[in-house]
């Protein structure tokens, strides 16, 4: 048994508990990662406050980065000492994965949100000896330690600092590769994203890193637009003080963009992501919405060749973009190390609530 601490949900709704827990012996093909940084993002709230109905007590946090201290006896691509990024549970083996498209797999509802391994055991349990979901994506890393799968634990180079990468396995390819794996606009291309948070940014920075000629922002909020503009956006605009579908065919002359992405998970900013789509444009929505939740379109609106497609991770093969996008950060063509701030663990509450709040882009907890 390994003992050490973690961010703990309990209840919908309330503040996490910070909790001693003990960390289980490893399955064949599991690694017990020391946490070093893992970042807040959006579907951590979405599921303590039960918009997805995940099994509470669950030990929360999806973007991981750490160092592999141990491993199972059938893991053979990592070793201890080795520094990874953990991603997102998949399976490995059905048509989805096997093709190249983990983030579609038939199993990745249970392997990210059922709250538990898919044998139903947890790797870790409470100081009252209580069994506590450990396998929030495959990982539960809001804590000194996560256990993840070989599949989800993604080898990174060790001259890069290592607690700022957890993000990268999550929001940030959610909106990066949002662009450049699903939506891939060519050279000269006109993209608008709603919503101005680490994914829409990050989705910015993968726009111009591909040479968009026109990035629109929208959003509420004009401390986040002004960093898009520091981030490649060509044009800002606040939805809250004008209409966000006009001011986007006023700045491509009445015809709409060829792309949109909608990362807010708003049914009505969705409906906005596809009316400001030109014909025939391509909505990407990536915007992770309560279960339930329905949005209204015109169906002319498609029949006319609009396209809408949904698009998970970032279309992304973890192993492959992962470092491709550590690479672009080195480069100094994607710096998504603008959009952090860095807490303590003991202080995740409100590193959460400034995310909430939309003070902090990207916070990313440290449990030393």
């Amino acid at each position: 048994m390994i003992e050490g601490k973690a961010a703990i949900a309990r209840e919908k709704g309330a503040p996490l508990a910070i909790e001693d827990v003990t960390v289980g012996a490893l399955q064949h093909d599991e690694v017990l990662v020391r946490i070093v940084g893992t970042g807040v993002c959006h579907t951590d709230m979405v599921v303590r406050d039960q918009g997805y109905p995940v099994p509470l007590p669950l030990a929360l946090g999806h973007e991981g980065a750490g160092v592999v201290e141990k491993i199972g006896a059938d893991v053979k691509h990592l070793a201890p000492g080795d520094h990874v990024v953990l991603a997102f549970g998949h399976c490995g083996a059905c048509n989805n994965c096997k093709s190249g498209r983990p983030g579609y797999c038939s199993e990745f509802y249970d392997r990210n949100f059922k709250g538990a391994r898919m044998d139903g055991t947890q790797a870790l349990c409470d100081h009252h000896g209580h069994p506590v979901g450990s396998a929030f994506f495959a990982q539960s890393s809001f804590g000194t330690y996560a256990v993840a799968t070989e599949r989800n634990a993604v080898k990174i180079r060790k001259d890069v600092p290592l607690e700022l990468m957890g993000p990268l396995g999550c929001g940030i390819s959610t909106g990066a590769g949002a662009v450049i794996n699903a939506l891939k606009p060519h050279a000269a291309s006109s993209i608008a994203i709603f919503g101005a948070g680490s994914v829409g940014l990050s989705a910015a920075m993968a726009a111009k890193a591909l040479g968009c000629a026109t990035i629109i922002l929208v959003d509420l909020h004009d401390d986040r637009l002004a960093l898009a503009s520091q981030l490649g956006a060509t044009h800002i605009v606040n939805g809250g003080r004008e209409d966000a579908v006009k001011r986007i065919q006023a700045l491509t002359g009445g015809e709409g963009v060829d792309f949109t992405l909608e990362c807010t998970g708003h049914a009505k900013v969705f409906e906005q992501a596809v009316d400001a789509l030109r014909i025939p444009g391509v909505c990407g929505l990536v915007g992770a919405a309560n279960l339930g939740v329905r949005a209204s379109l015109d169906m002319n609106t498609l029949l006319f060749g609009r396209t809408v497609r949904g698009i998970i991770e970032g279309d992304s093969v973890p192993q492959v973009f992962i470092p491709q996008l550590i690479e672009l950060w080195r480069a100094g063509a994607f710096p998504f190390d603008k959009l952090v701030k860095f807490y303590a663990l003991e202080d995740i509450n409100q590193a959460i609530e400034d995310s909430e709040s939309g003070r902090v882009l990207k916070p990313i907890v440290r449990p030393n």
